[in-house]
């Protein structure tokens, strides 16, 4: 069995990791899963939360994701995020205004439109939350 999974991450902006990595923890619906080599074949959708990828037998990157779906073999983990940003690229300057805009939308969001907007703004948080936990490694 190899030592490695092969890790990658896809938004829609760009490629983001595409590598050979010791372990992943993905923020998975149902919970934070690690995915090493040998896992068994899972498909799962993602919770806004951080992507943290193992080098060494440590951390070496996180990265935020806002949603999407992962898709683990024993050789490979996949995943497509409706938004990916690296914490250690994140401004928290953006964040925070960006939170406001959202904040600003949803009290003037029409009822139809408030879910979304409620969504919106809980991202822009979840996003502020893992800039302030400092889950970069």
């Amino acid at each position: 069995m190899a030592d490695t999974v092969e890790f990658e991450l896809v938004s829609p902006e760009r490629l983001l990791a595409s590598e050979p990595v010791e372990m992943v923890v993905v923020p998975g619906t149902e919970g934070d899963f690690g995915v090493l080599p040998g896992h068994a074949p899972l498909i799962s959708t993602l919770r806004p939360g951080v992507i943290v990828v193992y080098q060494g037998g440590k951390p070496q990157e996180a990265i935020f994701v806002a949603g999407g779906f992962a898709e683990v073999t024993g050789e490979r983990c996949t995943v497509l995020a409706e938004e990916a940003v690296k914490i250690s690229e994140a401004d928290r300057g953006a964040v925070e205004s960006r939170i406001q805009e959202a904040r600003t939308q949803l009290e003037a969001a029409p009822e139809a439109e408030k879910t979304a907007a409620q969504s919106r703004l809980a991202v822009a948080e979840a996003l502020l939350d893992a800039i302030d936990r400092g889950r970069m490694v």
